[in-house]
């Protein structure tokens, strides 16, 4: 009688895989300009939440008109921050991306100062750079 062993077990768990992929996901919808649509979401979630506190403390023989005061708070919170939302997302990320730009050059000013500091003919070269004598046109 033969028997076999198989020891091919996962390296990765499972539900970690599912998550991480899950993560993925909504990190995708967030760099493809669905910052308006996630904000949106957690205005309206906010004010969803907010309505069933309040309708929260009505007697249950009005439930339905709970309901319903809910989910119009719901849809007039989407209708009325829609747009204002978007607006407000892509300043937003334009003033980031800008930020960022910023940020980016004023490190590489610095690096190249540094560098200058220690090396005498990038020195030159940014002195030369400077002098307005050496523009073109100017003799």
């Amino acid at each position: 009688m033969t028997s076999f062993v198989h020891t091919d077990f996962p390296t990765e768990h499972a539900g970690l895989t599912r998550v991480l992929r899950g993560a993925g996901v909504v990190r995708q919808a967030w760099r493809r300009s669905a910052h308006g649509s996630l904000a949106l979401a957690g205005v309206v979630a906010g004010a969803v939440v907010l309505a069933n506190e309040l309708v929260d403390t009505w007697t249950d023989g009005h439930l339905l008109a709970a309901w319903i005061v809910m989910w119009a708070v719901a849809f007039g919170a989407l209708a009325i921050f829609a747009a204002p939302l978007a607006r407000a997302t892509k300043a937003l990320s334009a003033a980031a991306g800008r930020w960022n730009t910023r940020r980016k050059q004023a490190a590489e000013d610095r690096r190249v100062w540094e560098l200058a500091l220690e090396d005498a003919r990038v020195m030159a070269d940014i002195s030369r750079g400077m002098d307005s004598r050496s523009l073109p046109g100017y003799y």
